[in-house]
């Protein structure tokens, strides 16, 4: 039997082969196509994420604090690039440093990344070759000031927010990114997919705050001025528009470099003096005292519970107006004692105190305020004072709207306004009441007894001369470490200006000055430069139509005798020490003074006419409180103690000056 030919064997073998090549197409075809084709995919093709744009953050008026801009971050690989020397030209004219230029030209190095962010523009020539790779970036650029910065917050070089409203609002303003499919030809050349055109990245929302940058800017300068030329450690300026509850400046400074929160929202202290008119409105509000109610003030000195209580202005009785006017510990103790410590808690807990103000800011304080059941056998005390009550100076301020706005507690504000990107308003802010916690004319009268603090009484160096300002002094001593640290202190003033009808609520809180520390010689100055220089602004966030009607008018001599007769009044609600100090220039003792153009001159007209009393036989303190409670300023001259000119007796108008003899 003959076996198969040779070419018969040959045959097979062709067939075979032909078999096998046939089957493993089918095979690649049918059953792996689509793993091949997905890894064509990828070597021709990636997916690209594309950022979104950061929505623009606004001041009040519009103007831009934040804003995102698109770069881009460049990647090479040196042995893929064709034209090298054009590589190089490419780079050097968009401005990246030579020696790695040099790098990216490298042939020996497989990957370079060039340092730094590049607009696309800069390098569109250099990101259009071969080996060279494009990351779209999107940058935060700042236009606001340093100040505005620890409230605006900031991102991180990935564009997360990091914080401030940047991340309190992270979702409102961070945007939806978007997607595209990048394919790449045989020769390494890059182009977008025309069959996958990808997703365009949605911008972030538009947010609008409350704040007036202007305004602003005259906060953040005049508290650091006040910083350096009082040698202070830090302070804090917040400013709130009354009607509305909106936030229109919050300026805070410290000698920490690191230090980057908005402290008037993260750093609780004790007020001190400036919660006693809260005090007053409940006693007032529950019929438990008038303003003319007089208590003893045993001459400045008060010991109760085994504690003694003092006063820097020394009197035997004072009316509770009075008491508000210089401050007296020892009185605002005896008429706290006429609330129960529930009455007391329940009314500064519904001032607002111990509670956040809900700002949009991602570690605002709450402060303290404890229950009764926590307290000790001084805290009623104490708590009168303004201690053993913790409060951050954005919950202070907005507790004095309810007194500037008939007594109405506000939800203060910090978002004005939310845009969407096609220019819709998503959100626009509307006056929040969030109690009434006294009624309108217990408000207008402890704005009465406000009043008096800077025409008459520990704030003198406040006032404005043409506009009243009604506000409180505080002088609380300061904790480190949870104890009282000697000799420091925390000096406050909270303003109402202008006091008729407020439009700001004005604070001013500086940590540990050095020199003068009480509140009248610190704060107040500060307080009365920030308006003055709101006053000379044009766009400083003031209705004029409405201030114009609140300007006053006072009776000047040809000397300035009422500039003196407001300082020698602050001497006899001073300490001793600041007493002593005092020499025939006053404005040598006044720690901060702002240089601003010189107000236009201001015309004289006669006020009701009242007699001038009879002071003979008094120290120069009581006489020249004596003169205040009779509406009169007092300008200190050489002569015989306790006599007067116009004479006891005469007729003069209201808040003239009368001149006193005698030594401070």
């Amino acid at each position: 039997m003959n076996g198969p030919s040779r070419v018969g064997l040959v045959h097979l073998a062709l067939a075979l082969f032909a078999l096998a090549i046939v089957g493993q197409a089918a095979r690649v075809q049918l059953w792996q196509g689509r793993a091949w084709a997905a890894s064509a995919s990828r070597q021709q093709s990636t997916e690209r994420v594309i950022p979104a744009p950061r929505g623009e953050i606004l001041d009040g008026t519009g103007a831009t604090l934040a804003q995102s801009r698109e770069t881009v971050k460049l990647d090479v690989a040196p042995q893929e690039v064709k034209n090298r020397r054009a590589l190089r030209e490419a780079l050097l004219a968009a401005g990246v440093d030579p020696a790695m230029v040099a790098r990216a030209a490298d042939p020996a190095r497989r990957w370079v990344q060039l340092p730094g962010r590049y607009l696309a523009a800069d390098v569109a020539r250099a990101s259009a070759m071969r080996g060279v790779y494009t990351t779209p970036i999107i940058e935060r650029a700042y236009t606001s000031s340093e100040g505005l910065r620890r409230l605006i917050g900031r991102v991180d070089a990935d564009g997360r927010a990091v914080d401030g409203v940047e991340l309190a609002l992270d979702s409102i303003l961070r945007g939806i990114p978007g997607a595209a499919t990048v394919m790449r030809d045989g020769r390494g050349r890059r182009f977008e997919s025309p069959a996958s055109p990808g997703k365009t990245p949605v911008a972030g929302h538009t947010v609008m705050l409350t704040i007036n940058l202007e305004l602003q800017a005259i906060a953040e300068r005049t508290l650091a001025d006040a910083v350096v030329r009082m040698g202070a450690e830090g302070g804090d300026v917040v400013v709130l528009d009354p009607v509305h509850g909106e936030i229109l400046a919050m300026a805070s400074e410290r000698r920490d470099p690191n230090a980057t929160a908005a402290t008037a929202l993260t750093e609780p202290y004790e007020p001190g003096s400036t919660l006693k008119p809260f005090i007053a409105a409940v006693l007032l509000e529950k019929g438990r005292a008038r303003e003319t109610d007089v208590v003893n003030t045993f001459d400045g000195q008060l010991t109760i519970n085994g504690r003694t209580i003092n006063d820097e202005h020394r009197a035997s009785r004072l009316t509770l107006a009075e008491v508000i006017r210089w401050s007296s510990n020892v009185g605002i103790v005896q008429f706290a004692e006429r609330l129960s410590p529930r009455e007391s808690f329940e009314a500064l807990r519904d001032f607002g105190f111990g509670t956040p103000t809900g700002v949009p800011y991602p570690v605002e304080a709450s402060g303290t305020l404890r229950e009764p059941a926590r307290w000790s056998a001084q805290s009623a005390n104490s708590m009168a004072m303004g201690y053993e009550v913790a409060v951050t100076p954005l919950q202070l301020a907005a507790a004095y709207i309810a007194l500037a706005n008939d007594g109405e507690l506000l939800e203060p504000a910090l978002v004005k306004e939310v845009r969407a990107p096609d220019g819709r308003v998503m959100f626009r802010h509307e006056r929040r009441v969030v109690r009434r916690v006294v009624s309108p004319a217990v408000a207008r009268r402890v704005r009465t007894m406000l009043l008096g603090v800077v025409e008459a009484g520990t704030a003198v160096r406040a006032d404005l001369g043409s506009f009243a300002l009604a506000g409180k002094t505080g002088t609380a001593r300061r904790t480190v470490q949870g104890r009282y640290a000697p000799g420091q202190h925390i000096p406050t003033f909270v303003g109402l200006f202008p006091a008729d009808n407020p439009q700001f609520v004005i604070l001013v809180k500086l940590d540990n000055p050095r020199g003068a520390y009480v509140g009248g010689l610190t704060a107040a100055p500060v307080t009365k430069a920030v308006l003055e220089a709101a006053l000379a602004s044009r766009n400083a966030a003031l209705d004029r139509g409405t201030l114009a009607a609140s300007r006053r008018e006072r009776a000047l001599d040809s000397t300035g005798s009422a500039r003196r007769a407001a300082v020698a009044s602050q001497v006899a609600a001073d300490s001793t020490a600041a007493m002593q100090s005092m020499d025939e220039d006053t404005s040598a003792t006044i720690p901060f003074v702002a240089l601003l153009p010189a107000p236009a001159p201001l015309r004289v007209r006669a006020l009701p006419a009242r007699a001038v009393p009879d002071v003979r036989g008094l120290s120069v303190r009581k006489a020249a409180h004596a003169l205040h409670s009779a509406g009169f300023r007092v300008q200190l001259v050489e002569g015989p103690a306790g006599t007067t000119d116009p004479v006891a007796g005469s007729s003069a108008p209201a808040r003239s000056v009368v001149r006193l003899a005698g030594t401070p």
